[in-house]
Order: C-alpha cells, then structure tokens, then sequence
C-alpha cells in the first residue's frame, strides 16, 4: 500500500500488486501533454499494452516505482 492508495493492477478482476506503470492518452480527446496511468501486474503489463496499441493510443511502459 502507497499511502491510502492500495497499488493493485488496473486489468479487470485482477487483485494482484502493481510492478508496471502503464501511460497512454486517447488522441482524438486529450491533448499530447495529458496522459492516462493504468498499473499493471506481470501477467497483464502486455493484455494492457496490446490493448491500447490496437486502439492506435500512444502508449509508454515503465516500472512502477511503489512496486513491492
């Protein structure tokens, strides 16, 4: 837990601890200085990745620095 924030994976139905940081934004509606953070898990970091990247969503992933 980061603070009051519990760092869990952003993948649907996953209670699992966060280890990657997910950075995308939707070009049609957001500006190129503003993105989106979903956190992920090691089993879900390339469902989310895939995900964005075939919706044509810039996407960057790094690690999570609250990993545990």
């Amino acid at each position: 837990m980061i603070g009051d924030v519990d760092a869990r994976c952003s993948r649907a139905g996953c209670h699992e601890g966060a280890r990657w940081r997910v950075k995308w934004r939707n070009p049609r509606i957001h500006d190129a200085d503003r993105r989106k953070v979903w956190l992920a898990c090691d089993a879900h970091v390339d469902y989310l990745r895939e995900f964005l990247t075939a919706r044509d969503f810039p996407v960057e992933v790094d690690t999570f620095e609250g990993a545990r």
